[in-house]
């Protein structure tokens, strides 16, 4: 699971506070919270191979201490389930990410898309 930086600019934004304000408050550094933006997911490697071993997604295995697996998460991963038994070829990571963004507000995916295409490579 990737972090959404987008979308936690947004919140904070929404709630009057800058993005430094919100780091500091909660107590986390600007180079610890840069590190976990910039990686390609922030679950530790063992539970994506714990998850693999399973032929799980990640979050399948993941609960948060306060509640289970809210039904929009749970539908969601049964889509993604279902789509890849349609389509064998499909990866889960792929169709789930993909359901993700169609959840997410148009400028939303418009800057996350940007994002990505100016960090890709182009080999040519």
């Amino acid at each position: 699971m990737k972090l959404a930086a987008y979308r936690i600019r947004c919140m904070a934004r929404a709630r009057g506070l800058t993005l430094a304000k919100l780091l500091e408050h909660a107590g986390v550094s600007r180079t610890a919270y840069y590190s976990l933006a910039r990686r390609p997911s922030v679950l530790p490697n063992s539970v994506h191979a714990i998850a693999g071993a399973l032929g799980l997604h990640p979050v399948e295995i993941l609960e948060e201490p306060s509640a289970v697996m809210d039904d929009t998460v749970a539908a969601r991963i049964d889509e993604a389930r279902a789509i890849c038994e349609k389509e064998p070829r499909a990866s889960f990571e792929n169709v789930w990410h993909t359901l993700c963004l169609l959840a997410s507000p148009p400028v939303e995916r418009l800057n996350r898309s940007l994002t990505r295409g100016r960090t890709a490579s182009i080999h040519g």
